[in-house]
């Protein structure tokens, strides 16, 4: 059943504490009528990385450092490449 809430003076409405810090999609249908969806949402920067081949990558990756400990380097034994 829908819930009537009055828009506050500053173009406001709140949905309650259970909502609170919850990312909400809103979109308009038509004007005056929108549709609220919870959920979490991909900023456009970071969509690149939830394509199929960089998740597979990262995948891999995750599987590697988690089967490979970490490790004391000695930086005095590498070698420096030169430019």
């Amino acid at each position: 059943m829908g819930l009537v809430k009055t828009v506050g003076q500053s173009g406001q409405i709140t949905l309650g504490k259970a909502y609170a810090r919850r990312q909400v999609l809103v979109d308009e249908l038509e004007p005056g009528v929108w549709l609220l969806k919870l959920g979490e949402f991909i900023p456009d920067s970071e969509l690149w990385l939830h394509t199929p081949k960089v998740r597979a990558d990262l995948d891999e990756a995750i599987a590697w450092a988690e089967s490979h400990p970490p490790a004391e380097t000695d930086l005095d034994s590498l070698e420096c490449g030169s430019p």
